[in-house]
């Protein structure tokens, strides 16, 4: 007998995450390395997991190589009871054609949907940073009577102008989905806070068929789960929002509890990394009720010589801190930081070295990045535009393999 209604989830994770350059050069955003363990895949897969849905497709398209095989590396389950995690790239089956839009990968990938017959269809996105746990999600939507549940954060009205809006009723009933609207609607309990979509939706399967089917004979959509989707079932009269602050994951703290963020831009991937380096955490990467789960990396422990210090700081396995200082900063496994060199408020990922004398300072450097000795980054702001990527909010970024 299942303990659960039949569901097959389905991760996006194919766009191109243009606005992470340099980091999504020559990888898919979701492969992206996040806080010196994971990759931003990761956080969906293990929400995931952690709920018991373990028949989960991940559909790719860009620069796929490294997040396929991170998949099929790292996230193997055994099979025994049909339970798999499996990537699924552009396959072409309607024409040879990419995917238009994420409505369009699903059309695409329907054969998966007849292939496992599921009662209810997860929909989520593959590069947030949070914990949830989707099955308290599905229950709402078979509670509601709903055909399409959208996962909907509040926010303050004034911050809620960068995202897709949800105004709805006292039911939880959607009456209007809004696209980046310049006076977000409140909800219906507090006109101060706004509901924004987290990008994570829960359908009745019959229903999302037939919408993606209807959506694809329109020749004027974007073909878009957000941008066309949703509206449609809103129109229906189906849709019904499902308040993230009303979930309750294990272990979590007051501190991180509904803790959520958007990392699509340099300035926000950064800032969620500061997220995690107090010593009250704003997501606490420790909460073992609910891991975050990745690769088991063959390292050994970080270690610290000839005064080695670190501050406030995450460091990964491997990594090496001599007679150098770390402080407010995120360091990734096999990292090697070297004699009186300084690194403050920076994200490294694996195999950066950083000479001896060097500085580093408010910045993002991507794998092998060599800092070489006595080296400045993030010092010189003008300096730094000439050579690296710099963000709106002075975040310096360095592609994979640049030596300085």
């Amino acid at each position: 007998m299942r303990s659960q209604p039949h569901v097959l989830a389905i991760v996006l994770a194919g766009g191109e995450g243009k606005r992470l350059f340099p980091l999504t050069a020559d990888r898919a955003k979701p492969a992206v390395p996040f806080g010196g363990a994971y990759r931003l895949i990761d956080f969906v897969l293990s929400n995931l997991v952690n709920a018991g849905y373990h028949r989960i497709c991940v559909l790719t398209q860009y620069k796929s190589h490294s997040l396929d095989r991170h998949i099929s590396q790292t996230w193997r389950l055994s099979g025994f009871h049909g339970e798999y995690i499996t990537p699924v790239p552009a396959q072409q089956r309607m024409g040879p054609r990419w995917y238009t839009g994420s409505a369009d990968a699903i059309l695409q990938s329907l054969n998966l949907v007849y292939d496992e017959a599921p009662e209810y269809l997860v929909v989520f996105g593959a590069d947030h940073v949070y914990r949830m746990d989707p099955e308290q999600m599905v229950a709402a939507h078979i509670e509601s009577g709903a055909e399409a549940t959208v996962a909907g954060i509040r926010v303050p009205r004034a911050e809620a102008k960068a995202f897709g809006c949800i105004d709805s009723d006292s039911s939880g009933r959607i009456t209007k989905f809004l696209e980046k609207p310049r006076n977000p609607p409140g909800t219906p309990d507090d006109p101060d806070q706004a509901y924004v979509s987290m990008g994570n939706y829960v359908f009745t399967t019959k229903s999302l068929v037939d919408a993606i089917n209807d959506d694809a004979d329109n020749s004027d959509s974007d073909h878009d789960m957000g941008g066309d989707i949703i509206p449609a079932f809103v129109r229906h009269g189906s849709a019904y929002v499902y308040d993230f602050n009303d979930n309750h994951v294990p272990g979590a703290t007051e501190r991180d509890r509904g803790y959520w963020r958007d990392v699509g831009t340099l300035d926000a991937f950064y800032d969620a990394h500061m997220d995690l380096v107090s010593d009250e955490p704003a997501f606490n990467l420790y909460n073992r009720r609910w891991p975050i789960r990745s690769a088991a990396e063959n390292w050994a422990p970080a270690k610290f010589v000839h005064g080695g210090l670190a501050q406030e700081s995450v460091i990964g396995a491997g990594s090496i801190i001599s007679a150098a200082t770390v402080r407010n900063s995120v360091l990734s496994s096999n990292v090697m930081v070297d004699e009186g060199a300084t690194v403050e408020g920076s994200v490294l990922m694996p195999g950066v070295r950083i000479g001896p004398g060097a500085v580093v300072r408010h910045a993002i450097l991507d794998k092998n990045v060599v800092v070489g000795e006595n080296e400045l980054v993030g010092v010189d702001l003008e300096r730094d535009r000439e050579r690296f990527t710099v963000s709106a909010g002075g975040v310096v970024a360095v592609g994979k393999g640049i030596w300085i």
